[in-house]
């Protein structure tokens, strides 16, 4: 698999790998530089050799889901009933500034939709300079990623018209039936993601049936010796196989760790406990597995379950797993003790050997490599701060106020990656050394692809504090993205965040309507508008409920 340059022109995973649990150009890059050539290629791995050969093995006994689900309905209205708050919330007592800052991003949201339509409805992306459309490589022949992206999105603000013109697309257009090389993790995320939220948002029947169709062809991924999945399927082939570049064929922990929150839904929606049970695997296994200082690294081998490197990151390749024990343990109606205990350890690990406080005062998380710090923060990694206040919420009393803490401090310090650059937009990734503080040191690590991280920890600790300064910092970014990313044709990532003249990238990423603009238009919502009472958010942003009681009909 060919590395992306740098920046990243097209759909970013948006972890990093070559997708993007927390949320890929990133994740690729990293891995590139950590892994070298492979020592051997492990068996049932699908490898890049010299000249491009590849070889993959057959799905062997995928549990064919359609003939093993028993006769099945889902009690949609049920569910509706059980939600403790309106959806769109009630709207009441709000100040007009408030709504008016709302009313800008609806505004956004509606010129990023229009033009998309416009210039490349069906395609996966827009170009909004050269007004037309990009495919991409990392979906496999499925078409839409900014259709399925967008759809919850456009429900939640609503845009009524919008939506409908994004489920017409959907009903008459998006075919599964399509061959090619898929991330695991960026079609779940985006896809199975978008189209399991809108189904529990509006009922619709069709983005249930797309989903659970689709969910099916995910899974001869998990056929391993282990159970964990490879990071690339074929839609119709049923073979699945490594990232050519992952050392020793192995999986990646951002992306097997970021499949629990909608395989429990499909299986939820379907009857059909496979979906649960592929991803509770990886959850086994991660237990099993000896931790290097209670650390979980981001390379492990999916032939033998042990890890490949000891690379740990809460930046891509690494992220989502942590932001899907916390949520695990949430959408199970905080019954699921086992991943709660993982998520409280993990973080008391990365407490201890990766938070780290700048000679500035500034609080951040280092990445780990065997043992020796590297003090670079990326924008991915900038999630936490919300990661950490949603699981604050939930801590002991004792420990409860020391996380609020936290999250603050890390969020902070994301803010002053934002605040000190031109643009007042941050960079990719962010360093800690040679008197540098929050700012990229390399230009390679200076753009800005329209990532929602930042702004996503601003609207999790404005539920949380109600502290005016996090809806203040989601202003400045909004009057960031008119002036430097705004373009005729829609919104567009820029290549340098320390010029105020930037270079765009010709891209507009389909997580910005997903996650970017939500997180945004959420800020300045009040507390019931998807309220956490009742709603997960999967990593691409998608809502997905907390599972209050058994909906089968």
């Amino acid at each position: 698999t060919d590395l992306p340059r740098s920046p990243p022109a097209a759909a970013e995973p948006r972890h990093a790998s070559p997708a993007a649990p927390r949320r890929l150009r990133e994740k690729l890059r990293t891995a590139a530089r950590m892994a070298g050539p492979p020592a051997h290629t492990a068996p049932g791995s699908r490898q890049q050799v010299q000249g491009g050969e590849r070889r993959a093995e057959p799905a062997t006994g995928a549990p064919a889901a359609r003939e093993t689900r028993a006769p099945f309905r889902f009690d949609y209205e049920r569910f509706r009933r059980s939600l403790r708050h309106p959806v769109r919330g009630r709207r009441t007592g709000e100040d007009p500034e408030t709504r008016a800052r709302r009313m800008k991003i609806k505004e956004m949201m509606k010129f990023a939709w229009d033009n998309y339509k416009q210039y490349a409805l069906g395609k996966n992306e827009l170009r909004p300079l050269s007004k037309n459309g990009h495919i991409g490589n990392m979906f496999g022949g499925l078409r839409g990623a900014t259709v399925v992206d967008a759809l919850d999105t456009l429900y939640i603000m609503e845009l009524e018209e919008e939506f409908q013109e994004a489920k017409k697309w959907v009903e008459k257009n998006f075919d599964l039936n399509v061959n090619g090389e898929a991330s695991l993790f960026e079609v779940n995320i985006r896809y199975i993601g978008g189209l399991l939220a809108t189904y529990y948002l509006t009922g619709e029947e069709v983005f249930k049936s797309k989903a659970l169709e689709l969910g099916e062809k995910l899974l001869p991924a998990f056929n391993t010796p282990t159970g964990i999945p490879h990071s690339l399927f074929s839609p119709c082939s049923g073979m699945s196989w490594s990232w050519g570049w992952a050392s020793a064929g192995s999986s990646i922990l951002a992306e097997f760790g970021t499949l629990h929150l909608e395989f429990l839904h499909l299986s939820e929606l379907s009857g059909n406990p496979v979906f649960a049970e592929k991803a509770s695997t990886s959850q086994l296994v991660l237990n099993r597995v000896e931790k290097p200082q209670g650390l979980y690294p981001n390379f492990l081998s999916p032939v033998t379950g042990n890890w490949v490197q000891h690379h740990v990151s809460i930046g891509g390749l690494g992220d989502s797993f942590y932001e899907y024990l916390i949520k695990s343990w949430l959408m199970s109606d905080k019954k699921d003790s086992e991943a709660k205990k993982m998520y409280d350890d993990a973080l008391e690990a990365i407490e201890k050997h990766l938070v780290r406080k700048s000679a500035g005062g500034l609080t951040y998380i280092a990445e780990w490599r065997g043992g020796v710090l590297d003090h670079k923060m990326g924008h991915l990694a900038c999630f936490s701060g919300g990661m950490i206040a949603l699981g604050a919420e939930h801590a002991g009393e004792e420990r409860k106020q020391h996380y609020v803490d936290l999250a603050a401090e890390i969020t902070n310090t994301c803010h002053e990656s934002y605040a000190r650059s031109d643009t007042k937009l941050g960079p990719e990734a962010f360093r800690f050394d040679a008197g540098t503080e929050a700012m990229a040191t390399r230009l390679s690590e200076r753009y800005y692809i329209l990532r929602p991280e930042v702004v996503e920890s601003y609207m999790y600790l404005w539920r949380l504090t109600h502290d005016p300064k996090y809806r203040q910092w989601g202003w400045e970014v909004v009057k960031a993205l008119e002036k430097h990313c705004r373009v005729e044709a829609g919104f567009s990532g820029i290549r340098d965040v320390y010029t105020t003249t930037p270079t765009h990238d010709n891209m507009q990423q389909s997580f910005f309507l997903a996650e970017t603009l939500k997180y945004l238009y959420l800020l300045f919502c009040e507390d019931d508008v998807l309220s956490l009472d009742d709603w997960v958010f999967n990593t691409e942003a998608h809502p997905l409920p907390v599972n209050h009681t058994n909906f089968k009909a």
